[in-house]
């Protein structure tokens, strides 16, 4: 009794999930009203450009003056701390792995760096410190 009742509802959870679901409805995109264009009989007149290359005097405007005061600058006591690229040290590359190193700072430890070019400064995950990639 127990099991033919299992069954009954075992097929009907069968017979409704095989009915087929409603398309979503379309909904239509409202139009854009824009102002309708009024058209002129004639375009508007090119302006004449003169054949010497001049511009006429009524398009020149000047530039404002601003009076500079002279400045003067202490030296720098600090100096700029600026890194060149041959200042980090290189990842070593993993043995049977492509595109994972170890890191100079933390070897015991794998970086992936799939996706990096050779060259690139990455920053070790663990000791947030910078590295090439080999």
């Amino acid at each position: 009794m127990k099991l033919s009742f299992s069954l009954a509802v075992l097929a009907a959870f069968a017979f409704t999930s095989c009915e087929i679901d409603e398309p979503p409805p379309v909904r239509k995109r409202p139009v854009a009203k824009y102002p309708t264009p009024t058209n002129s009989q004639y375009p508007p007149q090119p302006q004449p450009f003169p054949q010497d290359g001049t511009v006429p005097p009524e398009t020149v405007t000047a530039p404002p003056q601003i009076a500079q005061e002279p400045t003067q600058t202490a030296p720098s006591t600090v100096p700029p701390t600026t890194t060149a690229k041959g200042d980090y040290p290189y990842g070593v590359p993993v043995p049977g792995k492509p595109g994972f190193v170890r890191s100079p700072y933390s070897p015991d430890k794998m970086t992936d760096v799939r996706g990096y070019a050779p060259g690139t400064e990455v920053k070790d995950p663990y000791t947030q410190k910078i590295f090439l990639v080999p």
